[in-house]
Order: C-alpha cells, then structure tokens, then sequence
C-alpha cells in the first residue's frame, strides 16, 4: 500500500475505530436531489453545515451527510452565508434587492429583518442584516422613526407545551374583511410553526372552520392532543369534531382530564393572536393600499367585474399567504432564555428537530380515509372556493393566454382590465 493509503487508513482508524462508514449512503457531488435540497435550505436561511446534516437525516433518511461534505457541496453549489455574499456581491446588485424588496411594503412597516428574509425567500440571496439596515436609512430615514416595535404591541406571557402537535391554536383574521376576503389560520403551540393560513368567503361560518380543521389532521395525518380557539360560535362545530375524533382514535386520553378542545378569550389564545399581529404589520396593511389602488378601475356594483375580482383576489392574495407562512415558518426567532418553548431557531427547524430541542411528538394517528369522508360530508372544497370551478378554470385559462408571468400586488389591476374583455366579450 502506497504511503497516502497508509496515512488515510491510519486515520479512519483512530477516529473511527469500528471501521463502518455511518455516511455510506451519502449520494455523489453530481446527485440532482441534493443540490436541489440544498438550495431549499439556503433560500430558507438556513446556512450552518451541522443543522443541515441533521435535517437531511430526518427529512430524507436516505441521504445521509457529514457536515464536513455538506459544507464542501455547499462550496461547491456557491450557497454561502450573508457575510461573505454581501462582500462579494457589487453595491448596485445588492442595492437593487433592497429597494425592490421595499416596494413591496408602502406602509413602511418591514424592519431591516424582515427584508432580509424576504430578498432570501424571494431570491435564494443572503445580505447581512447591516447592510440592509443602512441601505433602508438612506433609502427611508422617516420609516425608521414611524415602525412600530413589535415586541411593545403584546404583553409577553409564557407558553408551555410538550412538542409539535400538543396543541394547535386557531382564530380569524377580520383586517380584510372590509374588502371581502376574510383570513382564518391555525399554529402549532409548541414550534410555533404556521400549519395553514387561508383566505376564505366567510370566517365566521361554522362549517368552514370545521372543514380547514379536518384539512390539516387530514393532511398531517392524525389530530393535536388538544386545539385551543376563542368562544365564538363559527367554532362550535371544530369543537364537536375535535371530541368526535379523540373518542374514535385517541381514546386513551381521557376528554374528563384533558379536553380535546378549549375554548380562550381572544386576548388569552397567545400563539395565534402574536402570529396576526406580525402578519397585519408585515402585511395586511400594505393589502388594503393595493386595493384601494383599483378606485376608479373596479366598479362592485358590476357584477361581471365582480365576479372576475372574486377570482382574481383570493388567488393573489392566497398566493401571498402561502410566501407568508413560509416566511414565518423560517424566521429564526431570537435567542429568549426565560422562553419555555424553543427560541433562538425557526419554527421549521424547530418542528423537525423537535427532540434536539427538548420536545416529543404529540401527533395522534387518525384513519385519513375517515376524515377525507367527514370533509366531503360536510361540504368539501365548496366551502374554501370563492367562484365555481368552472369560472376558475376559464379565467385561469385566460390569465395563462395573456402571459403576464406571476400575478403581483403592483400588476395585479393591469391584470384585471386585460382579462374583462376577454372573459366577458361584448
């Protein structure tokens, strides 16, 4: 054996005395399912070759990935974390991707944080936070001194849950129903991830609670120990279900000792109540300005115009929810000592390696094929759809026809005067 083999097997030897390979099913550089996951991870801000390592171990068991490979693929792929993109990349390129991402919020309401992940969402690009800050200042001085600190909004309470599932925590959001698309989500207590975020006809409708309940144990595969929602009466029928489903599938805990369901005063139902605050600062507010950008181009009392608006609307605007909660479910939240749940990490993270930090899975296994049943029963899809499916399907065609690209906030007027004539010929 040459002298290199000599060394080589000399010092496998001493680091790894049993002499198995734990990283024999790593893929070669060339494998297209880990470039691909490897650039989810960085558009998703995450960047440290340690977490990755053991989110490819969880997520996807069949590749398994030392940290000192996963940091020479990301070398390799050009994923490089913000210090070292932003002292790279030209003052003019970086600049662009602040001023576009700033546009996107009239309100001024988006902190450099929150930029910064919107450019990594948006386009993969990681800037440091400081850059960003002093790109803001001189692009809007006057929006540093009107923002409103988020932290200042809500008295802090603390929370506490066993791990993903324990408890999901639910409510509407009222801010967009003055223009007709009210918003109901729900949250997992314990990570804090977002489980679903929807625009919808009316929030206030029983069923329709009950039927975005069903989607998510449908859709995850089985039911939270417990849902948490305040007392009004659109959630009544979520409560039964709720009951319904812990006798028939997690019987092993008793309703007596723990209930399935618990009704909260609004101001009490923390997790979900913190989530609408960041999302009406971030968001919702810029909403109504877009909107009312239409005064003079959509006339309601049309009902032609009406009904192409109630397409057009609740396709951009869950469009955005869903960037939204893949925003959130990526902020990386700062480190809190005194905090009970996990801090310091994002909610994704968090939810995926919940054992790493201190927590166990709660999910109750449920029969999806009983559930998918109980959905169609109490009205499916209908419920969640603001126009037929066949309307949607001819305007979706039309959209498509004019090749606009992506349907946006600043387009999105430009794009309802182009379709009018063409869904309603005269």
């Amino acid at each position: 054996m040459n002298q290199e083999g000599t060394s080589a097997s000399s010092s496998t030897g001493a680091h790894n005395p049993t002499g198995r390979n734990q990283y024999s099913h790593c893929p070669s550089a060339d494998d297209e399912r880990v470039s691909e996951l490897l650039f989810e991870y960085h558009r998703r801000g995450i960047t440290d070759r340690k977490v990755i390592s053991q989110l490819l171990l969880v997520e996807t068991p069949s590749i398994q990935m030392s940290e000192a490979t996963v940091a020479r693929r990301l070398r390799k792929f050009g994923l490089f974390a913000s210090g070292l993109t932003t002292k790279r990349m030209p003052d003019t390129e970086k600049r662009q991707y602040v001023l576009d991402q700033m546009a996107k919020d009239p309100t001024s309401k988006q902190g450099p944080r929150t930029i910064k992940e919107g450019i990594a969402n948006e386009y993969g690009v990681h800037l440091t936070k400081d850059f960003i800050a002093s790109e803001m200042r001189l692009q809007d001085e006057v929006g540093f001194e009107l923002r409103e600190p988020h932290a200042k909004k809500v008295q802090r309470v603390a929370l506490v849950a066993l791990g993903p599932h324990h408890e999901w925590s639910g409510d509407g959001h009222d801010k967009l129903t003055a223009i007709g698309f009210p918003v109901w989500g729900m949250r997992d207590k314990w990570s804090g991830k977002w489980l679903g975020i929807w625009v919808v006809p009316n929030n206030r409708l029983k069923v329709t609670i009950a039927y975005l309940y069903l989607l998510l144990v449908y859709e995850f595969g089985g039911m939270p120990i417990q849902s948490t929602t305040d007392c009004g009466s659109e959630t009544t029928d979520l409560y039964g279900f709720a009951n319904a489903l812990r006798e028939a599938f997690a019987s092993h805990l008793g309703l007596d000792e723990l209930p399935a369901h618990r009704f909260l005063r609004s101001i009490h139902n923390i997790t979900i109540e913190r989530g609408w605050l960041r999302l009406r600062l971030q968001w919702g507010d810029n909403v109504k300005i877009f909107w009312e950008a239409g005064a003079g181009i959509y006339n309601p009392s049309d009902p032609d115009q009406y009904e192409l608006v109630q397409w057009l609307w609740p396709t951009l605007i869950q469009q955005e929810l869903n960037t939204l909660k893949d925003r959130f479910n990526n902020h990386v939240v700062r480190k809190d000592k005194e905090k009970k749940l996990p801090s310091g990490v994002s909610p994704n993270v968090a939810y995926t390696l919940y054992d790493q930090y201190g927590g166990e899975q709660c999910l109750q296994p449920i029969d999806r094929d009983f559930v998918k049943a109980l959905m169609e029963a109490i009205g499916g899809e209908d419920l969640i759809r603001f126009v037929s499916v066949e309307y949607a399907a001819r305007a979706q065609g039309v959209f498509d026809h004019l090749r606009f690209g992506a349907l946006s906030f600043h387009n999105v007027w430009v794009v309802f005067t182009a379709m009018m004539p063409l869904m309603y010929p005269a």
